[in-house]
């Protein structure tokens, strides 16, 4: 009898849980709260980055130096993340609103994540001039040999003439406009028909600018009736962010 008492109250004395499984408890608490806030953080970031899609709002400026012009450029304008550093490359490949010519912006943002409104923005392709002369002087030169049909008025000052296929212009449509004082105005369109959403890239020019840039630049079918200002809005922005001699630090 007295050996159980002994016993029974030495096992009343024990503590329910011992000290090592405390602290095992502490540390599994610690390591699950670091993860939760981990994925926090984590789910975060990632959101973000799904919802940017390549994209930045950052407008910092990178200088891209292509052939024999060098250019300042916010990150913004910058289509590909692998482009938005300062060097020597042999493109670069902007997007741009239409008409405001801005890059990526919280307020714009649909039209670059929504594809059904990607058709508001323009595509610019900027590398070192392969050619010695740009669409328009390419009219006379070699469009002129591959055209048939007759040609159609088009509106806005556009004549439309189609292109061989043969030639390699498989549906592609040439569409041409005098300038005063200037070269002909050129441009490539596949024009959709009266049932099919124009796209982003229906049509594309390419025009030189700087010492040996080459710009080719895409946009929608449903802004040729704008066909001027976008062309001379893409030369200025181009333009306006050539870094010339005398802003060069010495």
């Amino acid at each position: 009898m007295s050996h159980l008492a002994h016993s029974t109250g030495t096992s009343d004395a024990s503590p329910l849980l011992s000290n090592g499984f405390i602290f095992r408890l502490a540390a599994v608490v610690a390591i699950l709260a670091m993860l939760t806030l981990g994925i926090s953080i984590g789910g975060r970031w990632i959101g973000r980055h799904i919802t940017l899609a390549g994209n930045t709002d950052n407008t910092a400026i990178v200088t891209i130096t292509i052939g024999r012009d060098t250019l300042n450029l916010p990150e913004n304008v910058i289509r590909f993340p692998s482009q938005r550093h300062s060097e020597a490359a042999e493109r670069a490949d902007v997007y741009l609103t239409w008409p405001e010519l801005q890059g990526y912006t919280k307020e714009h943002r649909e039209r670059f994540d929504d594809v059904s409104q990607s058709a508001n923005l323009i595509f610019l392709q900027i590398t070192q001039s392969t050619m010695s002369r740009d669409m328009s002087g390419r009219v006379e030169l070699i469009y002129t040999h591959v055209m048939e049909g007759a040609a159609v008025p088009y509106g806005n000052g556009l004549t439309l003439r189609n292109l061989k296929a043969e030639a390699g212009y498989g549906g592609e449509v040439l569409l041409t406009a005098p300038r005063a004082n200037e070269a002909t105005y050129a441009v490539r369109c596949i024009l959709p028909s009266p049932a099919v959403s124009p796209t982003s890239g229906d049509c594309q020019r390419d025009i030189k600018v700087g010492k040996d840039l080459s710009v080719l630049y895409r946009f929608s079918s449903r802004h040729l009736q704008d066909w001027d200002h976008i062309d001379a809005a893409i030369r200025r922005f181009v333009e306006a962010r050539l870094v010339t001699r005398s802003a060069t630090p010495r």
